[in-house]
């Protein structure tokens, strides 16, 4: 091994027990994470639960950022190189921030609170089916299309 290979290793071992090489993940991640809460912040005034109403704001956002992601995903890890940024920044931080199952989480409790259990299990399952079938049918259609255009 070489000088310069070896001065290499250390320099990364000592980036990796640091955390400094990953603080460019770190970052795109936040920013991605801050236009995805954006978005989903404009879907919510662009179209507002009304009280006592069912949450389809929240439903529709999980679900196309679901369906969505499974597009991405194909794209990225079966179609087309990408810098390694690329997956932190729209993946985790843009989807991310768009999706919001914490909020999906909120709106049951509140749906239990205004005594509507029916609604409330309703969605909660309405919400984890739509979004599965969302990323299972966006990834197959995605990949038929990948295989489509290669013919």
């Amino acid at each position: 091994m070489t000088a310069p290979e070896a001065e290499s290793l250390r320099t990364g071992a000592a980036r990796r027990a640091t955390g400094t090489g990953r603080l460019p993940v770190v970052a795109v991640v936040a920013v991605g994470g801050g236009i995805g809460a954006a978005a989903r912040y404009a879907a919510s005034l662009w179209w507002p639960t009304p009280t006592g109403g069912f949450p389809w704001t929240t439903f529709w956002v999980n679900v196309v950022g679901c369906a969505v992601i499974g597009v991405f995903l194909v794209v990225i890890t079966e179609a087309v190189t990408t810098h390694r940024l690329v997956r932190p920044f729209f993946g985790t931080g843009v989807l991310g921030g768009f999706t919001t199952f914490s909020t999906y989480a909120v709106d049951i409790r509140k749906l239990f609170e205004e005594d509507r259990p029916g609604t409330a299990l309703a969605y909660l399952a309405a919400t984890l089916c739509a979004a599965l079938l969302a990323v299972w049918l966006a990834a197959t259609a995605t990949r038929r299309v990948l295989l489509w255009r290669q013919r």
